[in-house]
């Protein structure tokens, strides 16, 4: 029997993991190998990726032999790994024992461990030669690797305990114990399991991917290669603003080199994207054999016509009027929402309005763009300007002492034990962050409140809390005391959610590249704030090639792509638009910060 060989490719979102995973397994699938290629993103894009439907199956890949692909989607893995620990249960249990096991479902970390629970059946499998997982980007993923370690020692715990977990009953999941722990061992074996992390060749990308690799290996995960995409060709940078970006880029990768041990890749800028068997084995022949890097897809770009974009009222969407106004600026990871949300707190500050921007970002990349250290407290970073970042093992604490103390001297010894056992699963963790996020919603000592989000899966999974956790708090207590805090807890959520809904006190607006995969992701996550009653309110297309500095036809191309892209924002979208000029430098700093802002107002950022 030939072992399944694993590989989990990471990375911030946008940075082109998917296209390396993709080429990855087209490149095992044509030497013969039977090849998986799984993905646990909420808002995959594999689909996209290879132009085909695959879904919550295993699918085979048209005009690749022996290649198949499956993108798990969470709330389906989560009905399939319920069905599995209560249907044997239905027949023998009262219908009001299966709906409280039912209810313990009901808990965010019930998703999260779903989707693995699946990885672990594909590593486990012998029945593919290769299973490659397009993981989500980086902060999941360490939150998915860690899975097995931390729901390993919950169960062991709680069996210890009254036999309850966030999962349901300790016997009924006891049998995942082997099996989470024998996932522990296949992801630590190198031999077994590969890691390969795409970065972008900048800063913060690089920040990012040494930071990632650290917490893998805080966790016994040593096994890493690295793959620098997206480096622009030496022979199109003919102007001082694109040498800048190539030397810019060419510092990074020579750090890279040397902070960075082990196998790397180093792949080259196309004037197209990457889209399609033919291109994906293109890329494959460089990854493995070396063979001309080309930057060039030769496929004719058509010019797009002129066309006009409404604009945001930017004072009417970013200033506050009465009270405190809450901005949401969300996206994938990677495609600027972080710096954007920097400016439009820079931009509120600078013109006296009293400031907080939050960041509830698993990367925490907020300190990093403003150059300044940002802690689980509001720091100061200007004149009517603080940040805070949510630490979730911070908050994780602070949570539970809070719920503890509470508690004390109003239950009996057997009911605290019981809600401390409670407290120590995982799913609090994430509530916990829940909970400094909504303070931070409610806050009234700013009048303005500017929220860097997650990417984008995992900030709608955020934004669905309160709706869950309300569920979760009714549970949670039966006394005639849990009673009044149950009604209290109720009142707040319900606040909190219109507070979220109201366009007045609440705006969202969603920051993408106008690239193909950066829309359909952004356009999927409108929807779903939209099923959950929140209007997106404008759009941010970060990074467009100012026309100037476009002297070539490998640029040319590049901006084209992007024109044709901006067109179906406005198309899709049906909003207004920033469109926001691609930077010769990254902006780091409240300086270069600074400089932005003054760009927002600068009629040349416009174009009609």
């Amino acid at each position: 029997v030939i072992m399944t060989r694993d590989m989990f490719f990471s990375g911030k979102g946008g940075v082109g993991k998917t296209t390396m995973a993709s080429a990855t397994a087209i490149h095992y699938a044509d030497e013969g190998k039977k090849v998986l290629i799984v993905t646990t993103d909420p808002a995959s894009n594999l689909g996209d990726v290879f132009e085909q439907e695959i879904g919550h199956k295993i699918t085979p890949i048209n005009g690749v032999k022996n290649l198949y692909a499956m993108e798990i989607e969470p709330d389906a893995a989560t009905r399939e790994y319920k069905e599995r620990i209560i249907g044997p249960f239905r027949e023998m249990m009262p219908g009001d024992v299966i709906a409280s096991l039912e209810e313990h479902f009901n808990s965010p970390c019930t998703t999260e461990i779903a989707s693995f629970d699946r990885f672990v059946d594909f590593m486990e499998t012998d029945e593919y030669d290769v299973v490659i997982f397009d993981t989500a980007p980086t902060g999941h993923t360490i939150r998915l690797l860690e899975l097995p370690v931390d729901w390993s020692k919950h169960i062991e715990e709680s069996a210890k305990g009254s036999g309850q977990t966030c999962l349901g009953p300790v016997q009924a999941i006891q049998e995942s114990k082997d099996k989470y722990d024998r996932a522990t061992a296949l992801l630590r074996n190198p031999d077994r399991t590969a890691f390969v992390f795409v970065m972008r060749p900048e800063e913060l990308s690089l920040y990012e991917t040494v930071r990632s690799m650290k917490e893998l290996v805080g966790i016994g995960i040593r096994s890493a290669r690295i793959i620098v995409n997206g480096i622009l060709p030496k022979e199109v940078c003919d102007i001082e603003f694109f040498r800048k970006k190539y030397e810019a880029q060419q510092e990074i990768i020579r750090q890279t080199d040397e902070i960075i041990n082990g196998s790397k890749r180093y792949m080259l800028l196309r004037d197209g994207e990457v889209k399609g068997t033919d291109a994906l084995r293109e890329v494959a022949s460089y990854l493995f054999y070396g063979k001309q890097n080309t930057f060039s897809l030769k496929s004719k770009i058509d010019y797009e016509p002129a066309f006009s974009i409404e604009r945001p009222d930017i004072d009417g969407l970013w200033l506050p009027d009465n009270g405190t106004k809450r901005i949401f600026i969300t996206g994938k990871g990677g495609v600027g929402k972080t710096t954007l949300s920097c400016i439009a707190a820079l931009y509120a500050s600078q013109r006296g309005f009293k400031t907080l921007l939050v960041t509830t970002d698993p990367a925490g990349h907020i300190g990093q763009v403003l150059d300044k250290k940002v802690g689980s407290e509001p720091t100061n970073i200007a004149e009517h300007f603080d940040a805070v970042m949510i630490d979730q093992e911070e908050a994780f604490k602070q949570y539970r002492e809070k719920v503890l103390n509470e508690a004390k001297g109003k239950y009996s010894d057997d009911m605290l034990a019981a809600m401390e056992e409670e407290l120590n699963s995982p799913c609090t963790e994430e509530m916990a962050a829940f909970d400094r996020f909504a303070q931070f919603i409610e806050s009234k000592d700013y009048q303005l409140v500017v929220f860097d989000t997650a990417p984008t899966g995992h900030t709608l999974r955020l934004l669905d809390l309160p709706f869950d956790y309300a569920k979760q708090v009714e549970m949670m207590v039966s006394t005639g005391e849990g009673a009044q805090k149950r009604e209290a807890s109720q009142d707040r959520f319900r606040s909190l959610i219109r507070m979220l809904r109201d366009k007045n006190r609440t705006v969202f607006g969603i920051v993408l590249y106008p690239e193909y995969t950066p829309i359909v992701e952004s356009y999927r996550a409108m929807l779903d704030l939209k099923d959950a009653g929140i209007e997106t309110q404008f759009v941010v297309g970060n990074m467009i090639l100012p026309e100037e500095v476009c002297v070539n036809d490998f640029l040319k191309n590049r901006r084209q792509m992007q024109m044709k892209y901006l067109r179906e924002i406005k198309e899709r979208f049906n909003l207004p638009v920033l469109e926001f000029p691609l930077m010769e430098a990254e902006l780091k700093g409240l300086q270069r910060l600074g400089v932005a802002v003054e760009g927002i107002l600068n009629a040349a950022m416009w174009r009609d």
